[in-house]
């Protein structure tokens, strides 16, 4: 089977084109940068030369874009040209090679504002239900992909499935205030309780949506780790959180103590990934609890495919603070 796989000398780019050759498919794949799973350089901007790429593909997965990251060093036209108008030249050329299946990585900053409820109210329950609103260009760009990806199901028959994934990346955060607090490693085993997922399973949440597209047509999925909370835990979420997650993962307390770890003491959302799990069958092998059982075990807390990829930051210089610049 052909696929195609944009964005191949990124973080997820490379761990799908590792995956997919494993298991031994024809990969074409896209980046304007080089790298060793990359086998056609340019850009998605240039329909031309997409449409010589598309040629007897069968699946396309959709992960280029500019990130959030370049928020503060591209313009917003950068942003429209590369997720908006490079996503047109890919659906557009897809639906013209009769591809079967049209899968686009979409990012849960899509949500926005709508992930930061009220000073006094519990945290946030997101599902795909919540209506986004998006606070910057990155938002903006990639809620239109999203639009677009239904728009072609719609009007061309095209079997799209939107991913919103929540964070894989391996490097620092962005807040000054969680690095000065909390250890790199701390800071991604916390997230893990509600914003983050490893890179392992977004990879198989994407093959799994190309092997449903047919028979599911459009639709859209959180994809995030598992959280053990539940809806009656938001409140409690909001003002303690600590004390929730005695509850729920008790056994997290004594490694976290042997690290000299410790939670974050509120959470102002939680990513929910029901529907991706009961529609896709998907099931996401690293979680919190998971990834203690692990911690526990004396095992690194990554998958080895996130291993594999390691970091590759987002931009070619070193700023003095911060792994980027903060809008």
């Amino acid at each position: 089977m052909k696929v195609l796989v944009t964005g191949s000398s990124g973080h997820l780019g490379e761990a799908l084109v590792r995956t997919l050759r494993d298991l031994e498919y024809q990969v074409i794949s896209l980046d304007i940068l080089e790298s060793p799973f990359t086998t056609h350089i340019g850009s998605i901007t240039d329909r031309a030369w997409v449409r010589r790429c598309m040629s007897g593909v069968q699946s396309v997965f959709h992960a280029a874009t500019l990130h959030k990251p370049h928020v503060a060093t591209h313009s917003r036209q950068d942003f429209i040209d590369t997720n908006v108008t490079g996503t047109l030249n890919l659906l557009e050329e897809a639906a013209a090679a009769g591809v079967e299946s049209f899968i686009y990585t979409s990012t849960t900053s899509v949500f926005g504002d709508a992930l930061v409820p009220p000073p006094e109210a519990p945290a946030a329950w997101i599902t795909e239900e919540v209506r986004p609103v998006p606070r910057n260009i990155y938002g903006v760009t990639k809620a239109a992909a999203e639009d677009l990806c239904e728009l072609f199901f719609r009007n061309q028959g095209l079997a799209s499935i939107v991913l919103r994934t929540s964070r894989f990346f391996p490097e620092d955060d962005d807040n000054h205030k969680v690095r000065q607090e909390y250890s790199g490693a701390n800071a991604k085993a916390n997230e893990l309780l509600y914003r983050r997922v490893d890179i392992e399973d977004v990879v198989s949440a994407h093959l799994l949506a190309a092997e449903r597209a047919a028979s599911i047509g459009f639709r859209k999925y959180i994809i995030s780790a598992t959280t053990p909370f539940l809806p009656d835990d938001l409140a409690g979420l909001r003002v303690n959180l600590r004390e929730v997650l005695r509850l729920r993962v008790p056994e997290y307390e004594a490694e976290y103590e042997r690290r000299q770890w410790k939670a974050f003491s509120s959470l102002d959302r939680v990513y929910v990934n029901e529907r991706a799990r009961n529609e896709l069958g998907w099931r996401p092998r690293y979680d919190f609890q998971s990834v203690v059982r692990r911690l526990q075990a004396g095992d690194d807390m990554r998958s080895a495919l996130a291993r594999l990829v390691g970091s590759k930051g987002y931009h070619a210089q070193v700023f003095s603070e911060g792994p980027y610049p903060v809008e």
